[in-house]
């Protein structure tokens, strides 16, 4: 069922999502009248919040910000985004049209992160199946015109898919440690797109020594007292999410001004606006549901949201999401919206 009121678009919900409803935020209503699509062509979309007071991105096959399909198509680019929700702009850094700096490698990517002035990105190999075979990390100290990958990366066999970021404010600004946190779903079988049953992996990494991948830790349960337990063997891991429908590519993000870990994913067909997001107090969980919907919108083929914790408002009340997908969603499209605060029946 679907309900307009005064130009805002509200969806319908599922009836059975993974976790109870949350005691902070009771949903989200989007104002889908505010609908920004630019960039036609370029998918993806991850966003950080960089030490100059910029958000940073990146787009996978298109020409990005000024290109479209063809015009300045690269199979991977970085942009930079100015100014507010109501009124910014998007360059290009590092492929696409007219950009800074030329694209030194393909791939795609669905984590980008800035802590200390550098901006980091998981790297994955192309489109379709090939996205699965690893994760390889990239770094820049220019703010994205040029870029370094490292020497190992997470393969196949570590079952590990699409990692992304736990973003925080500004330049990392704002996070509960001095850790850099990362999540991905549990890989088990790279011919399917939502992986089934759904497994989120928590993993951490001291905020000076992402670039080694001896210094990684994986969430491994917890001790009697409740306190997180970090091993360093993957064979360790224990997932700090799951949902017998699937996940897919994911989104964590902090909202400060709510004081939630807000986790954005994919469930059942892929590519069909499937989303769900999630909350927690603490980034390794209990998780409970904002909301959890069937065809996001209206809208169809949408695939992958994140929320620009730059463009948090109102005490984290109000919110910009950034969201993808294929066909007309196929480009960088932006929805205003805000959350409904409170406990369930309150």
């Amino acid at each position: 069922m679907w309900i307009l009121l005064a130009g805002v678009l509200a969806a319908a919900e599922v009836d059975k999502p993974p976790y109870p409803q949350s005691p902070v935020i009771q949903g989200a209503v989007f104002d889908f009248a505010s609908r920004e699509h630019r960039a036609p062509g370029s998918d993806n979309w991850p966003t950080t919040w960089a030490d100059d007071g910029n958000l940073y991105t990146c787009w996978g096959d298109g020409g990005g910000f000024g290109g479209t399909n063809s015009d300045g198509r690269v199979s991977l680019g970085v942009a930079r985004i100015t100014g507010s929700p109501e009124d910014y702009e998007g360059h290009n850094v590092w492929g696409g049209k007219e950009a800074e700096a030329a694209a030194q490698f393909e791939g795609k990517s669905y984590g980008i992160l800035c802590v200390n002035g550098t901006l980091y990105m998981w790297v994955l190999p192309g489109s379709g199946t090939d996205n699965y075979l690893e994760a390889r990390l990239a770094w820049s100290f220019d703010h994205g015109r040029t870029w370094a990958r490292a020497d190992w990366a997470f393969t196949y066999e570590d079952e590990v898919m699409s990692p992304t970021f736990l973003q925080f404010g500004r330049d990392y600004a704002g996070a509960r440690d001095g850790y850099v946190y990362m999540y991905a779903t549990r890989l088990h079988d790279k011919e399917m797109d939502t992986q089934r049953p759904g497994l989120i992996d928590l993993l951490r990494v001291p905020k000076g020594q992402v670039r080694e991948r001896d210094s990684y830790e994986c969430f491994a349960g917890f001790e009697q007292d409740g306190e997180p337990i970090w091993g360093k063997s993957l064979s360790e891991r224990r997932p700090v999410w799951r949902d017998p429908n699937g996940s897919r590519h994911i989104s964590v993000c902090y909202n400060a001004g709510l004081g939630r870990y807000l986790l954005c994913t994919e469930h059942g067909a892929a590519r069909t606006g499937n989303l769900g997001i999630f909350d927690a107090e603490e980034p390794w969980g209990p998780w409970t549901t904002v909301a959890c919907y069937e065809n996001w919108g209206g809208l169809g083929s949408t695939f992958y949201w994140n929320f620009p914790t730059k463009w948090f408002e109102d005490e984290g009340r109000r919110f910009a999401l950034v969201y993808t997908g294929t066909d007309d969603n196929d480009a960088w499209n932006m929805v205003r919206g805000s959350f409904i605060e409170g406990a369930p029946d309150e």
